[in-house]
């Protein structure tokens, strides 16, 4: 028996599939949509539209923009022989708040995770190859999580750069194991980026 209108079930049931939200969390976000004046709903949907349509990858660094370089790709006081690799857009972010980093980066989306068939593959690795062997690169500093599968990643990439003779280097262990970046304040990151160590 269905207990909720189809397009309330269908609203609550695209809510479940983002990552984080159960069940429960989905039916609360579907009940509070449906409260919205019209306006508001209406401002709501089309938001994500606009973001979906205008919100694409840097050809250069992979990072989201809605032009046709990102800022910091575009930014021409940024030291572009210094790639810091992250796993997602939201690391960029967290690297950024600490103010001490001022080259470029390149954004993963993802990293190498067997156990959820992501393989090398997957993410954006072809990518930064490309970008190092047009030359100038001068250093690659891996900043992926300090976990399993960054750990992993990070080794991967490193093993593929080394024949390219530039100096790889992975964050110091300023950074919990097993944290994110994301959730890493200013400090913390910058004694990472200060004591990282070639690989």
């Amino acid at each position: 028996m269905q207990f909720f209108p189809a397009a309330l079930q269908d609203l609550t049931d695209q809510f479940a599939r983002l990552p984080g939200i159960g069940g429960k969390t989905a039916q609360r976000l579907a009940f509070h949509v449906l409260s919205l004046p019209q306006e508001e709903a209406e401002n709501f949907a089309n938001a994500i539209v606009r973001a979906r349509r205008e919100v694409h990858t840097c050809p250069c660094c992979q990072n989201l923009t809605d032009r046709e370089l990102c800022p910091i790709c575009d930014d021409d006081t940024r030291d572009k022989s210094v790639i810091c690799v992250v796993a997602e857009p939201k690391d960029v972010i967290a690297m950024e708040r600490s103010r001490e980093f001022r080259g470029v980066y390149h954004v993963l989306h993802g990293v190498i995770s067997p156990l959820n068939h992501i393989s090398q593959n997957d993410i954006r690795i072809k990518e930064l190859l490309s970008r190092v062997g047009q030359g100038n690169v001068r250093e690659v500093i891996m900043a992926t999580n300090p976990d399993t599968e960054g750990e992993a990643t990070a080794m991967y990439i490193s093993r593929l750069l080394r024949p390219m003779e530039i100096k790889v280097t992975r964050l110091a262990y300023g950074i919990p194991v097993g944290s994110q970046l994301e959730y890493a304040d200013e400090v913390t990151l910058s004694r990472a980026l200060e004591g990282r160590q070639e690989m």
